[in-house]
């Protein structure tokens, strides 16, 4: 998902990890494997380090966000939250939401930074159909208790669909290299 340099994963956002550490142990009591594990999965390709997760894990116990349950049968110390712990991921979750409020906003305008069809002929048209695109998902995010169990199979054959034939354009240029 990024690449790793100076203590920390490039083009992973900053705060990433804090928030989706707080969001599972808010769901119910992990332990650092458990939760390296879990981001593994969820992403299917970015696993964060023991050195990034155990730190954190110290720095939310150390703020009273978390507290350590006893180790179980295998040794793991799992954490929970305590209600300080609430309180911090209620103000982190109001705050992602206005900073998506603002990339909906910019996200149009940010397709047009991409914009090669002004160099080339062959991409003529694209940078509208990804503002299509782009509006369309902040559409969906915005009204998902009006997508039904049939739209939303529609929508993932779609994604899939597309992202097989973009996995094949890019695999062919991989291979001209």
């Amino acid at each position: 998902m990024g690449i790793s340099g100076k203590g920390r994963t490039v083009g992973v956002p900053r705060g990433l990890l804090r928030f989706l550490v707080l969001k599972m142990i808010s769901e119910k009591p992990m332990s650092g494997a458990e939760i390296v594990e879990e981001i593994e999965k969820q992403t299917g390709s970015w696993k964060p380090s023991p050195g990034s997760i155990y730190p954190l894990l110290a720095s939310l116990h150390k703020k009273g966000f978390t507290k350590e349950l006893p180790k179980d049968e295998l040794g793991f110390k799992r954490y929970s939250f305590t209600e300080e712990g609430n309180r911090f991921l209620e103000k982190q979750i109001a705050f992602g939401q206005d900073f998506i409020k603002k990339i909906e906003f910019l996200a149009p305008m940010l397709v047009g930074g991409f914009s090669p069809e002004e160099n080339n002929e062959k991409f003529r048209g694209l940078k509208e159909t990804a503002k299509k695109v782009i509006k369309s998902f902040i559409f969906l995010r915005r009204n998902l208790d009006r997508v039904s169990e049939r739209d939303a199979k529609e929508l993932a054959e779609i994604l899939k669909d597309c992202s097989t034939k973009l996995e094949k354009i890019i695999q062919r240029l991989e291979d001209k290299n």
